[in-house]
């Protein structure tokens, strides 16, 4: 696919974003884009570059960020659970026969605003979210691109371990961006870090005639009844829930009907794939 090909509506886009209106304003869909990340995950294969998509859903007030597989993957599960109960008191869990489920490596959810970032993921059974302030110690750069049809000007940020450089346009003057980048004085187009292993760029944006009457479309159970933690607390936790997933679903009295044997295999799988992780934030 090329992307490069995909045109984007700016002026209908910004008049979208600045008029539309809903009677239910808290799940107004203002605005809608699409990201693609190319990401080096793995320092054992740092020739491989893994390619996801994302959303960027703006609402009134908020942004939400989520990736468009793991949507996917939300409403699939929605669909195709089946539960049974068990006289023990336990609960096995299954999927419909024949069900396709998305694959992604980035379950988050993040939510943007002009005050915080807020990051939510699943750990084990629970949601637990964390907050921290947005990024306030960009470097504007006297600088202009184009980037698929849009002018562009340059920033710099240092921001967990990495350097890198963002372009953003204020032909949309929206202070959001992929990832926890937010605090620009216009959308984020495109950012990557300096070397190269972790780069977002705007690839699609929603027109006018589709974005009348849609809500945005991510299920709020992403990050309701969230339990709150530090993001330290957070690594910790979600290393021990890695460190033992069977242990984590027999503590809530659930079964997998797929067996122990996968349990054990996508355990093996996680300690592999931690042992050689490149994470986006390196401190």
């Amino acid at each position: 696919m090329d992307y490069k090909k995909k045109l984007f509506q700016l002026s209908v886009l910004f008049f979208s974003v600045l008029f539309y209106s809903q009677s239910d304003k808290s799940d107004v869909l203002y605005g809608n884009f699409t990201y693609l990340l190319k990401a080096k995950l793995s320092t054992q294969t740092p020739d491989y570059i893994h390619e996801e998509f994302f959303s960027l859903q703006m609402g009134e007030k908020r942004a939400f960020f989520a990736s468009t597989q793991s949507i996917k993957r939300d409403s699939v599960f929605g669909k195709s659970y089946v539960t049974a109960n068990n006289p023990d008191g336990s609960i096995t869990i299954s999927l419909k026969n024949g069900t396709s489920v998305p694959k992604t490596k980035f379950p988050y959810t993040i939510i943007q605003s002009n005050e915080k970032v807020e990051y939510f993921q699943p750990v084990g059974m629970t949601v637990l979210t964390y907050q921290e302030p947005i990024i306030g110690n960009w470097k504007l750069i006297d600088e202009i691109k184009t980037i698929n049809t849009i002018n562009c000007k340059k920033a710099a940020v240092t921001y967990k371990g990495r350097n890198w450089t963002a372009w953003y346009s204020t032909e949309i003057p929206l202070p959001y961006g992929p990832y926890k980048f937010s605090g620009l004085p216009g959308l984020i187009i495109k950012i990557t870090d300096e070397k190269g292993e972790y780069d977002f760029e705007l690839i699609k944006s929603v027109p006018t005639s589709e974005l009348e009457g849609k809500s945005i479309n991510i299920k709020k159970s992403r990050y309701t009844e969230a339990v709150e933690t530090t993001q330290p607390k957070f690594q910790q936790a979600l290393k021990a829930s890695n460190d033992n997933i069977a242990g984590v679903l027999a503590s809530y009295g659930t079964t997998i009907l797929s067996g122990q044997e996968k349990i054990n295999q996508r355990q093996k799988e996680l300690e592999l794939i931690n042992k050689y992780l490149n994470p986006i934030e390196l401190e």
